[in-house]
């Protein structure tokens, strides 16, 4: 089992930046993928960037890659979203979520994730 707890995330003004952090705590997740995902009102949640924590490979949806980065610090146990030049279809609730490690081919898809943070809201503003 893995809880995963978010922290970060609040208010953010366009082209500026912010940071959410994921705290896993249960087990290593040295080996797991960690992905960040986000719903915003009215929209399907989708998958914005995934990370594989033993490689650091890394995945990016088209509308974030160049301005978010995902990174993980396996000895803490953290997965982090730094999101810059912020925009306002960024306002969403960003959640963290980790699956056992799959092949890196599945890296871009969005099943199998098993262990669901509680989510934190971001909101921009122009």
């Amino acid at each position: 089992q893995v809880q995963l707890v978010e922290s970060g995330g609040g208010l953010g003004q366009a082209g500026g930046s912010l940071k959410l952090s994921c705290a896993a705590s249960g087990r290593s997740i040295s080996t797991d993928d960690m992905a960040w995902f986000r719903r915003a009102p009215g929209k399907e949640r989708e998958i914005v960037a995934a990370i594989k924590c033993f490689s650091g490979f890394t995945w990016y949806a088209d509308s974030v890659k160049g301005r978010f980065t995902i990174s993980v610090v396996n000895t803490n146990n953290t997965a982090s979203l730094q999101m810059d030049s912020l925009k306002p279809e960024d306002t969403a609730v960003y959640y963290c979520a980790a699956r056992i490690g799959l092949p890196i081919v599945a890296l871009a898809t969005n099943y199998a994730y098993e262990y669901w943070g509680q989510g934190t809201q971001v909101t921009v503003s122009s």
